[in-house]
């Protein structure tokens, strides 16, 4: 999927707040945000915008304000995102991309474990 839009980190901290509350205006992203420094109401007013432009994110309008909601769920971003890093990045290799992740060491025994439950369930 070469037209996958991924998003940027900011972009993305943006939406999991969104996809965590489902809906809201940008005083209650604000309220979520979880990082030092908070952003200014502008910036993250902005990549609201930005969001609404690319099709992540939908919105209802209450005069002069708006209440954002996601318009494509996390569910649907991982997946688009790993097809896109499984055809781009990994030159549509499953071995490489199964490869760089258990060279990862933060992947847990127990993340092995339930892992190798998945692939054998799928057989």
């Amino acid at each position: 999927m070469s037209d996958t839009k991924i998003l940027t980190p900011l972009e993305l901290k943006v939406m999991n707040i969104l996809w965590n509350i489902e809906k809201g205006f940008v005083k209650d992203v604000l309220q979520h945000w979880d990082e030092e420094p908070v952003p200014a109401y502008n910036t993250v007013s902005t990549i609201l915008r930005i969001l609404t432009d690319k099709e992540f994110v939908g919105f209802q309008a209450f005069g002069r304000t708006h209440q954002y909601f996601p318009s494509l769920s996390r569910e649907d971003y991982q997946g688009k995102f790993l097809d896109n890093a499984l055809e781009n990045v990994f030159k549509g290799s499953f071995s490489s991309l199964a490869s760089a992740i258990l060279d990862n060491d933060s992947v847990s025994s127990e993340e092995l474990a339930m892992l190798k439950k998945m692939i054998e369930s799928k057989k």
